[in-house]
């Protein structure tokens, strides 16, 4: 994807290099979980744990840290975080694009886009949604409305998933900057009160249709910057879309399928929602909740 020529974003905070001893507050369990579950860049269970860590009585928002900074911020300068390597560069090169890209699409519903926050972090970090790690992989927290991420997951992208390429990391995210869409339109909370409301497995059933369009609106930004695509570029998002289906991944590392306890979407799923975004450009198509997925 070419954006050798484009800005970086202002949104860009930075806690590489910070000490987070002791997070968690006695949630040190909690945040392992979190870390689990978030995984394969998306919301997934990270609300879910929220709401059930502040149940048991854990505060997941952190407490007890030796450092602790602002969630969503860090030491430096946006320019600063940017510039610490070409990985850092091209994140804050593709999140300036996807701030740019929906800045349009919401002036053309006569609405003001407001960006996402952009965090990096190394090994552990902290976020408006407790402990942040790089198990989890990238992420979304709605408390903070900032995204996540430890550039190792692009080593991880490529070495564990077999998704390589420059748009396999840029379509990383952009489907998490898909989930900053649905908190400013009201979906997650909806979602997240639906989820409430009935069992486990009806609930992971509605996270799929949340990550689903997530991957829908990814594939809307990269529609809307069709000039900036490569040879390739399609079929390295489709790539990681599909390595990281929850079908793949069980059979991966359990041997076995279990529906009942998806929580992003089969690889086919995944697919064919980046595909229609992709082929579509318009975020109208990206109704999850609608019907069959």
């Amino acid at each position: 994807m070419r954006l050798d020529d484009y800005r970086t974003s202002d949104n860009v905070g930075d806690q590489r290099g910070q000490s987070f001893g002791g997070l968690g507050g006695g949630g040190g369990g909690f945040g392992l979980l979190l870390g689990l579950v978030g995984s394969r860049f998306g919301i997934g269970g990270v609300i879910v744990l929220v709401i059930g860590a502040m149940l048991l009585g854990f505060n997941p928002f952190g407490g007890g840290t030796t450092r602790q900074p602002v969630a969503g911020g860090g030491t430096g300068s946006a320019a600063q975080a940017c510039a610490v390597d070409a990985a850092s560069r091209f994140s804050c090169q593709v999140l300036a694009n996807t701030e740019d890209t929906w800045a349009q699409v919401f002036q053309e519903r006569g609405e003001r886009y407001t960006p996402a926050r952009f965090t990096f972090y190394g090994g552990t970090g902290q976020s408006g949604c407790g402990v942040a790690q790089a198990a989890m992989g990238p992420f979304y927290c709605p408390s903070d409305k900032s995204i996540y991420l430890d550039t190792s997951f692009y080593g991880e992208l490529q070495n564990r998933f077999g998704a390589a390429g420059d748009f396999a990391q840029a379509y990383v995210i952009a489907h998490e900057v898909g989930h900053h869409i649905q908190d400013l339109t009201g979906t997650l909370s909806q979602a997240n009160q639906a989820q409430q409301a009935v069992s486990p497995a009806e609930g992971n059933a509605i996270q799929v249709r949340v990550e689903l369009q997530a991957d829908c609106y990814a594939g809307v930004w990269a529609a809307r910057n069709r000039a900036r695509l490569e040879p390739g570029d399609v079929e390295e998002g489709l790539t990681a879309a599909s390595a990281i289906g929850d079908d793949t991944l069980q059979k991966a590392t359990q041997g076995r399928v279990v529906p009942e306890s998806f929580t992003h979407g089969t690889s086919e799923q995944r697919m064919t929602w980046l595909k229609r975004g992709m082929e579509s450009g318009d975020p109208a198509v990206c109704d999850t909740f609608g019907g069959a997925i």
